[in-house]
């Protein structure tokens, strides 16, 4: 008898089969395969409105948010079916976020981060939401959450470390900006990545604004004599996958760009619509700069003008 029963015992020991795993977690997730088909088809969709950006800007207007509102409509379904999905309450953010549904986006965006806690989120999470906070007008918060978002340079950190320099330096701590910009970049700056010439440039975007214009142009020319004629290019492809907050700082940056290569009638037209933004916090040294471009041109020799070459160095951006 004492034989039968071990024996008994040991069949009851057996382990569990495998699709006993595959059962619990579909009484935990019971529509996992579902929520994760909709997060796949979302990111594919969304990745293409994207791409859109750097082709044909009617294309771009047209079509690029017809991409994300069919990822807002999936995400949407999948939040109903896991409302605790840390993934799929980043994505609805920032599909909600890029069409304009600013409270829809922060509702999402501040659900993820108390799911998932502000590291385990991401700087892709906490970056936009302090933008947000920043087109919004609510330049505190704002901070607070880029401070979230900032941290060894990456693809995902560049823009929201640029985005805080800006908003420190528009608060009058531009000490602490340069800080910040100094502290994510290289030391030694061999090669310049599109985050690098990100936050180079913005390092000088700062340094002028602050009307340290020989610590600007030190900065500019150390880029330009690494880059050589890859220089305009290059940063200009990077301003153009920068979504900048508040809005009007891609004219103030493109005003600076356009300047550094000579291109004063881009530049003029770029610091001119800065200006004309409304009470932003640099518009008295856009003017400055205006007045500089038009005081350059009036002294500038008839013989030397004739000698400039007819094809602007860049291409004047347009905006989708």
């Amino acid at each position: 008898m004492l034989v039968i029963l071990l024996a008994a015992s040991r069949g009851e020991a057996r382990p569990e089969p495998a699709a006993s795993a595959d059962f619990w977690r579909d009484v935990v997730e019971p529509h996992a395969d579902e929520v994760r088909a909709l997060v796949t088809k979302s990111r594919s969709a969304m990745k293409i409105a994207d791409e859109a950006l750097l082709t044909d800007a009617e294309w771009a207007v047209e079509q690029r948010m017809r991409y994300f509102e069919t990822a807002y409509g999936m995400l949407r379904y999948a939040r109903k079916l896991s409302p605790e999905n840390g993934e799929v309450l980043g994505l609805l953010g920032r599909a909600a976020d890029e069409l304009g549904k600013t409270r829809q986006a922060i509702e999402a965006y501040e659900a993820c981060v108390r799911v998932l806690g502000p590291e385990r989120a991401g700087a892709d999470v906490t970056g936009r939401l302090g933008a947000i906070h920043l087109r919004m007008g609510d330049r505190d918060n704002g901070i607070r959450w880029l401070r979230q978002a900032t941290g060894p340079l990456t693809p995902l950190t560049a823009a929201p470390t640029a985005q805080l320099a800006n908003a420190l330096a528009s608060r009058g701590e531009v000490t602490a900006a340069v800080e910040v910009l100094q502290a994510a970049l290289p030391a030694q700056a061999t090669y310049y990545s599109p985050e690098v010439m990100l936050l180079t440039f913005t390092l000088a975007v700062v340094y002028d604004r602050d009307e340290q214009r020989g610590a600007a142009f030190e900065v500019l020319d150390k880029m330009k004599s690494t880059q050589q004629q890859q220089f305009g290019p290059q940063l200009q492809n990077a301003l153009a996958a920068t979504r900048f907050s508040p809005a009007e700082d891609q004219h103030y940056y493109l005003g600076l760009l356009y300047e550094s290569v000579d291109q004063l009638t881009e530049a003029r037209a770029e610091f001119a619509m800065y200006a004309a933004s409304g009470d932003t916090p640099w518009r008295a040294r856009a003017l400055d700069h205006i007045h500089a471009i038009d005081a350059q041109r009036r002294v500038a020799k008839p013989k030397l003008l004739k000698k400039m070459p007819l094809k602007p160095l860049l291409t004047p951006m347009v905006r989708p």
